[in-house]
């Protein structure tokens, strides 16, 4: 991915594809975007007093599996300063339910057993309902909440078409709306409705940008 760079206020604006030494803090950019997400609340039962420590857990895990299988995450950056993050499942390297044994392990271990079962069912489900054969799916985004609402996610976008453009055999992108601001940003980017979907207690809505 060739690294975009433009000029907002005198600063620049880039975005890239992580580094190992990224992922620490796009770690903690994502738990604070999904801290309170339905979802991911409902999966790690956020009334137990280690929800926490789980979900941290979960995202740091995730975002080693992502690492390992090299899939494209990217970080968005003003200045020096990581403002946002964005993960994806390229087509047919890593879109599956069967994640590597030793993730799974390893969430085992620090999600516990039911909340590893709901993130496989979670990602089972969702994948299920995509009308494509060949597609990216968004599995995170956020941006830093101090730099919100200043279209630094229209950026992000913008990093994830350019993805988009390096997969010619993508049918598109997908992603799965949890909140009314959430399905409200991804029309604005150009992402259709395509079906609710329920996962555990949750209802979301599935959306799709197409090639």
């Amino acid at each position: 991915m060739s690294e975009v760079v433009t000029e907002k206020s005198n600063v620049d604006i880039r975005a890239t594809y992580l580094t190992a030494e990224d992922l620490k803090l796009a770690a903690s950019l994502l738990y604070q975007s999904y801290h309170d997400d339905p979802v991911f609340l409902d999966i790690f039962q956020s009334k137990k007093g280690d929800y926490e420590q789980r979900l941290r857990a979960a995202i740091r895990e995730e975002l080693g599996a992502f690492w390992q299988a090299r899939q494209p995450m990217v970080g968005l950056y003003l200045g020096e300063a990581m403002v946002g993050v964005a993960c994806l499942n390229a087509p047919n390297e890593g879109v599956s339910t069967e994640r590597f044994w030793h993730w799974r392990l390893k969430m085992l271990l620090s999600a516990g057993y039911f909340s590893t079962r709901q993130m496989i069912e979670k990602e089972k489900i969702i994948l299920s309902s995509v009308p494509l054969d060949k597609f990216h799916m968004l599995s995170f985004i956020a941006i830093h909440p101090l730099h919100q609402h200043h279209g630094f996610g229209h950026y992000l976008m913008a990093a994830v078409n350019t993805i988009l453009d390096e997969h010619p055999d993508s049918e598109g992108v997908a992603v799965y709306a949890t909140t009314e601001k959430y399905r409200t940003f991804f029309q604005d980017v150009d992402y259709e409705f395509i079906t609710e979907v329920t996962v555990g207690n949750v209802s979301g809505s599935l959306m799709l940008h197409y090639r």
